[in-house]
């Protein structure tokens, strides 16, 4: 196949494109700078120069292409409504590119904030309330009217491995200036995670071989308790570990507070069974020395 992805430069976009070419494909990636264009050559692929907020470079990337990888978001917290916008303008415009085809159309959700602490499944729909990204997902789901194959891929929040600067990375940092390792509440709410390489290996999979309508979950550990992960953490870096009220959580995290004191588990059973992905990388748990150097 020969896919476009968007996002390709990004942390688990390279590891998808690396993951595509590993197993015969082209891939086509689109780059919004220089240095982004350097990085999808450096890896092998082809590049495609715009940006997400281009309908006519993504139209026509997705037009000439077997099947669309959408990763490509900005994740400024700052502009959540206005990100949630573009993506699902960018969306629509992938989707032109491909309708009728068949071919498949990937795009990239979360798990984090579904299920309120109960085990999110994939066949689990939220229909009200949802953060505007899941509601762009649930959306894209109609594009199996327009002759696409849309295929919605959540992931866990931590998506770690050697190189990361997500959310654990985050975690780390704040630990350091801090000189502390903490947690929200008591400690009982729930983080998924996957390593990089395992959701790459599911994208991939997905593309080749999911019927429309899927929605996957890119989670190989359906949750870690957010106590853990801080006792984890202050172990590596030799720090105490307390725990932080709620109502100084954004005093003490800045913005990634709130989201470190959501509750979220995720199976990934169903996916697992679907496509014949088992997660074979590190846990988070046996990862996260990377983070302390």
């Amino acid at each position: 196949m020969h896919v476009f992805v968007t996002g390709a430069s990004g942390w688990i976009g390279s590891a998808t494109v690396t993951e595509l070419l590993r197993h015969g494909h082209r891939v086509t990636g689109l780059a919004r700078s220089d240095a982004a264009a350097d990085r999808i050559t450096a890896l092998g692929a082809e590049v495609r120069r715009g940006t997400i907020d281009d309908p006519e470079v993504l139209r026509a990337g997705a037009a000439e292409s077997d099947g669309v990888v959408h990763l490509g978001y900005n994740h400024d917290f700052s502009q959540m409504a206005a990100a949630a916008a573009t993506d699902r303008a960018a969306i629509t415009a992938l989707a032109d590119g491909l309708d009728g085809t068949g071919r498949p159309l990937l795009i990239a959700s979360g798990v984090l904030g579904l299920g309120h602490g109960d085990i999110v499944t994939e066949q689990d729909i939220p229909t009200d309330g949802a953060h505007p990204r899941i509601a762009t997902a649930v959306a894209t789901l109609a594009l199996a009217d327009r002759g696409v194959r849309p295929l919605i891929a959540r992931f866990a929040p931590t998506v770690h491995g050697r190189g990361d600067h997500g959310f654990v990375a985050e975690l780390v940092r704040i630990a350091k200036v801090k000189g502390l390792s903490a947690y929200v509440g008591d400690g009982a709410s729930h983080w998924p995670a996957v390593h990089v390489l395992d959701a790459a290996a599911l994208i991939r999979l997905a593309v080749e071989d999911a019927p429309a309508g899927t929605i996957l979950h890119a989670t190989a550990e359906e949750g870690l308790r957010s106590r853990d992960i801080a006792s984890a953490i202050g172990q590596g870096l030799g720090l105490p570990v307390e725990s932080v009220p709620l109502d100084r959580a954004d005093e003490h995290f800045g913005w990634i507070g709130r989201l470190f004191a959501i509750d979220s588990r995720a199976s990934s059973e169903a996916t697992q069974q679907l496509l014949g992905w088992k997660p074979a990388h590190p846990t988070l748990f046996e990862d996260l020395p990377h983070y302390f150097a």
